[in-house]
């Protein structure tokens, strides 16, 4: 059986792949899935830059506010509902566009990454919680620096649910998560696809986002953070720990005042922009596509469309 077309355009935060993408879907015929494990949330809009209506111009676009803040959402789910939707798109004959910044996310798709997602025993998840409570995040993150090192150099100290999902794993399967998936990633794709990873100068995308985080911040990010916790959504949740909601929500709780919520921000989007940098550089059979090489995002797209053309996507 051939394999079907998949488009993947990803890149640090900020870096335009929004307008991009839907200039590509209208070339290409394509719907979007978002790869981005902040925008599945409903009325968080303005701090996670979401894509608006009027801006889709006619494309649609899934995994945008489908959930509620307070709900869980993980790479497992994410793989399980964008499996779906990518189907729906085949059956249109239309090829589906995975765009967003969230790296983990789209390897889970593209490789179709087994999570062997087990819970039937909660037990054990339970009892890591309780010890995240008592002890700190940072005693389970020693916990499994002892018994999965990759994993723990991986995960940030802070990151207690990938902390405790990399625990569990190692205790139902006797085997570290990063063995495992290292393994899976070896995987050959299911998809006939093209990996698209947009960047620019470091010192220009690092403007932008500082440029963005004043945008969000005029444009009523207080605000939004407000209503949230007015709606009873608390900043022990996932959703809340989000870039822009977890710093407001400091300002609001009176931790930090706005002007250093601001500079926080701005700070820890700089540093996740470098992170997703480092994620894409680890991925094979990826296309870089520079900004600073183009004059214009038409030159760009004509770009991809001859990659797309070479490889009989299109």
């Amino acid at each position: 059986m051939s394999k079907k077309p998949l488009i993947i355009l990803t890149g640090p935060t900020s870096v335009g792949k929004t307008s991009l993408s839907i200039s590509l879907a209208k070339a290409v015929n394509g719907e979007i899935i978002s790869a981005d494990s902040m925008q599945v949330y409903k009325y968080m809009n303005i701090g996670t830059a979401k894509i608006k209506d009027e801006e889709m111009d006619g494309i649609p676009h899934y995994l945008i506010s489908e959930f509620d803040p307070d709900e869980d959402f993980n790479v497992f789910k994410f793989q399980q509902y964008a499996k779906k939707y990518i189907e729906i798109i085949q059956e249109k004959n239309k090829i589906p566009i995975l765009v967003g910044g969230t790296g983990f996310y789209i390897q889970a798709v593209l490789y179709d990454i087994d999570f062997q997602d087990n819970d039937s025993d909660k037990s054990y998840r339970q009892e890591l919680e309780a010890l995240a409570k008592t002890r700190g995040s940072t005693y389970l993150h020693e916990l499994l620096a002892h018994r999965d090192p990759l994993s723990a150099k991986a995960i940030h100290p802070n990151n207690t649910k990938k902390i405790i999902r990399a625990l569990e794993y190692y205790h139902q399967t006797g085997e570290a998560i990063s063995a495992h998936n290292k393994e899976q990633k070896n995987n050959e794709s299911p998809y006939l696809y093209k990996y698209f990873v947009l960047n620019r100068d470091r010192a220009k995308l690092y403007e932008t986002i500082n440029v963005r985080v004043d945008a969000m911040i005029k444009n009523g990010l207080v605000d939004e953070v407000k209503k949230l916790k007015n709606m009873g959504y608390t900043k022990d949740m996932v959703s809340m720990q989000g870039l822009g909601y977890k710093e407001i929500g400091a300002y609001l709780d009176g931790e930090l005042s706005l002007d250093e919520a601001i500079h926080v921000l701005k700070r820890d989007t700089r540093h996740y922009a470098k992170r997703q940098l480092t994620w894409f550089r680890r991925e094979k059979d990826v296309v870089w596509v520079d900004k600073d090489n183009f004059e214009n995002d038409h030159a760009i797209l004509d770009h991809i469309l001859n990659h797309l053309k070479e490889a009989g996507i299109i």
